[in-house]
């Protein structure tokens, strides 16, 4: 025992070791990610760097990370070498997006298979698979409404989650920028009777919501940024297949942004938020918040370091 335990020290203690101990924690454990961009804001900030439990939802097919090499053929087909428990409801998700499938994203399951959504400008209403009695059974009824002969929850998880948020970082409606580009998009345009929503036209037929059924074993994912996200309502649903890990912990966060790329959206979208929080009284486009950001720019956001995601999304943001 003491000859093995010697070898396997050794051996951990060489590069080759190292390597391979290091690339089977990848593997198999836990892999390192970063935010690139605001779409999960203000749960998630870009500039966090987190570990995702790679184990979650099933022990996936091992790539090498950074090139994005499959080191085993998919054996089963569906992305895994082990099944595992799926993506819950209220989930934030690792997954690579549906069209490429080799980008990573990460958003929110907001609906799994046989689920039924509607969305319309600021408002996200599910029909749950499981049907009216558990929908009254789950949800209080200021949050269900009745239409097309079935209950549907109003943002059902809006109260318990204070990241997200329908704040546009552009000049428009998004549900407009959706009914423009109605043929590209996964969700399809219906016009709902009884629903409370403005009616508009589209190629001659009134429009006032996009419906979507999920399919079994797949997952809609949108991000907590919602009218600033590119997720499922514009690229689908997702498989199983394409699901990675669940985001674990935040192990650094940096704050690196240009003011020209918080104030003016050069690079990924404005965010004034974090404007208002830096440049507190001043005016955002003065020379005066430029230079009060530039000093902030590269501070790491030390509140944020070491938190389980888990607990860190229900309280209510602190760094916009």
């Amino acid at each position: 025992m003491k000859k093995l335990a010697g070898k396997l020290y050794r051996f951990s203690s060489s590069w080759t070791g190292t390597i391979i101990i290091v690339l089977l924690l990848i593997f198999f454990v836990a892999q390192s990610f970063v935010i690139p961009s605001g779409s999960m804001k203000r749960t998630l900030l870009i500039g966090d760097f987190l570990f995702a439990k790679k184990f979650s939802y099933g022990v996936t097919i091992p790539e090498i990370p950074w090139i994005g090499l499959k080191v085993l053929p998919d054996f089963r087909g569906d992305g895994h070498l082990i099944d595992g428990p799926r993506p819950k409801r209220e989930d934030i998700v690792i997954f690579y997006v549906p069209k490429d499938r080799k980008t990573h994203f990460v958003k929110r399951c907001v609906a799994v298979g046989g689920d039924e959504i509607l969305y319309y400008d600021k408002h996200l209403l599910i029909h749950f698979h499981e049907g009216d009695e558990w929908i009254l059974k789950h949800y209080p009824t200021e949050k269900v409404v009745k239409v097309l002969n079935k209950l549907w929850v109003v943002n059902p998880y809006k109260e318990k989650y204070p990241g997200i948020q329908y704040q546009p970082e552009y000049n428009g409606n998004s549900f407009l920028m959706m009914l423009y580009r109605a043929s590209e998009i996964d969700m399809k345009p219906v016009f709902v009777p009884g629903l409370e929503a403005p009616a508009y036209t589209l190629d001659g037929n009134p429009v006032n919501a996009f419906y979507r059924k999920v399919s079994p074993d797949h997952f809609y994912m949108i991000g907590d940024n919602r009218d600033n996200s590119e997720d499922s309502r514009f690229w689908g649903q997702v498989p199983y297949s394409l699901i990675i890990g669940k985001p674990w912990v935040i192990y650094f966060s940096l704050e690196y942004r240009s003011y020209e790329r918080v104030y003016r959206g050069i690079g990924g979208g404005r965010d004034y938020q974090a404007l208002h929080q830096v440049c507190k009284d001043l005016p955002l486009g003065s020379a005066e918040c430029r230079a009060t950001w530039e000093k902030h720019r590269f501070t790491v956001r030390w509140d944020r370091v070491g938190r389980n995601i888990d607990r860190f999304q229900l309280e209510a943001p602190k760094d916009d």
